[in-house]
């Protein structure tokens, strides 16, 4: 695999609803880095199964993983908690990470010639793909926040769903993250907390800005 050289990484790991996402976009966007939010990989497979079901095998997925292109990652059908639900089940398949793994690495190493490198997000990032990432942050917000921001975009987007089922969905999708086998979502010891519960976006943004820019400005 190409390793492009002196090009900056950047790491994140977050449950769900933490507000990583939207902070790692506007990270990238910032500092022009190529982005990938690696857990819609996952989704995007688990979406393939529900509409695949009698498809689903290991060939199959790896010819969609091979022809797969980010924009496929921002189908909005990605959303749906079901599509998370699954995810979550297909996440914990050694097989199945393992292929996801090798894109993940492949995009975090060797971003496009026009980004100055990358940044990726997830739930085993900071210790599994990019364990040398120049940054690397750790995105939480108590359980009810990440609930009602997720309520809030599935709202958005129209669906029919209730703020007691989106937490009923996170605290589930928790327990699967936390206590799986397989790449589990941790904190590690060289990972900065970021707490979003009481901060808004652009807060959360200066707070990041300033821990990068301090270090690559020196």
């Amino acid at each position: 695999m190409i390793k492009r050289k002196n090009i900056l990484k950047i790491a994140i790991d977050s449950p769900a609803a933490a507000g990583a996402g939207t902070l790692a976009r506007a990270i990238s966007k910032y500092y022009n880095l190529f982005y990938l939010d690696t857990g819609k990989i996952y989704r995007f497979i688990a979406y393939l199964k529900i509409k695949y079901p009698k498809k689903f095998n290991n060939k199959f997925i790896e010819k969609k993983i091979k022809l797969l292109k980010i924009k496929d990652l921002a189908d909005q059908n990605l959303l749906a908690d079901e599509v998370g639900t699954e995810a979550s089940i297909i996440s914990k398949i050694k097989s199945i990470r393992k292929m996801v793994h090798s894109f993940q690495i492949n995009f975090a190493y060797n971003p496009p010639k026009k980004y100055k490198g990358s940044c990726l997000d997830g739930r085993d990032i900071t210790y599994n793909i990019v364990p040398d990432a120049d940054f690397k942050f750790y995105i939480t917000a108590n359980v009810k926040t990440r609930a009602h921001r997720r309520y809030k975009e599935l709202k958005g987007l129209k669906k029919k769903i209730t703020y007691q089922e989106v937490l009923k969905s996170i605290k589930k999708r928790d327990k699967s993250d936390f206590s799986r086998k397989i790449s589990p979502l941790k904190k590690t010891k060289d990972s900065l907390l970021i707490n979003t519960t009481n901060l808004n976006k652009r807060s959360c943004f200066l707070k990041i800005k300033k821990i990068i820019d301090r270090k690559i400005n020196n």
